[in-house]
């Protein structure tokens, strides 16, 4: 049963580890940390200090070892695959370095998306919105392999926003992107947030990115290192 809580995101004691041959590899070490509604969190470090995996387990796209995460009061454990999709559904919203767009579907139709999964009577209607809200009302019927990648990543904004989640996962947003679009993507990606005070966490390795998150989580071999 969901129980109420301030915090959007509950972390205790969350470990990952993975066999490598016959060798246990610990990915993440007792990872704890609570993320309050509103709230945004940039997590930071060298490559394989364990900052995708944790936002995999935090999205129950991957089972920790041991270890709890906690959705808007929701426990991840215990649920199968189709109640933590399902939850997915409900609760979260992705933007991902490779965009993630489905190459068969129009603009419109990967903003559609996640509304009609939803249950949006008003689909179309809400997911036009969002791609005028992003920049993109000329683009509508274009599929991605017609758009340039700051305008995929326009996309993927929308459809992350779009279903209005309680959360917003991004992981490297700019990583593709060249130095101008990744801030405008940003510049976008915050004012957003900000309009539907939706919690973000958002993964990077660029300090200035990072700098604009109400907090930082730095990792190091899969250890927080320090939470500011």
């Amino acid at each position: 049963m969901s129980l109420e809580s301030a915090n959007v995101v509950e972390v205790s004691g969350l470990s990952k580890r993975v066999d490598n041959g016959g060798e246990v590899l610990t990915i993440l070490h007792e990872i704890s940390l609570s993320v309050a509604a509103g709230e945004t969190l940039a997590i930071v470090g060298a490559s394989g200090s364990g900052k995708s995996t944790l936002l995999g387990l935090l999205a129950g796209l991957d089972l920790p070892s041991s270890g709890s995460v906690a959705l808007a009061g929701e426990p991840l454990g215990g649920l199968d695959e189709d109640a933590r999709a399902m939850l997915r559904g409900r609760l979260l919203g992705f933007v991902f370095q490779s965009f993630q767009l489905l190459p068969s579907l129009t603009a419109l139709e990967n903003v559609m998306l996640p509304l009609e999964l939803a249950g949006a009577a008003n689909a179309r209607v809400e997911a036009e919105h969002w791609l005028t809200r992003v920049g993109l009302a000329h683009r509508l019927r274009h599929y991605p392999k017609h758009l340039s990648g700051g305008e995929q990543q326009r996309v993927a904004l929308a459809r992350a926003f779009a279903p209005r989640p309680k959360l917003v996962l991004a992981d490297e947003p700019t990583g593709n992107l060249d130095a101008e679009t990744g801030h405008q993507i940003i510049d976008l990606m915050f004012a957003i947030n900000a309009e539907r005070a939706t919690t973000l966490i958002l993964v990077t390795h660029d300090d200035e990115i990072a700098a604009r998150c109400g907090r930082r989580l730095r990792m190091h071999a899969g250890w927080i290192e320090a939470l500011v």
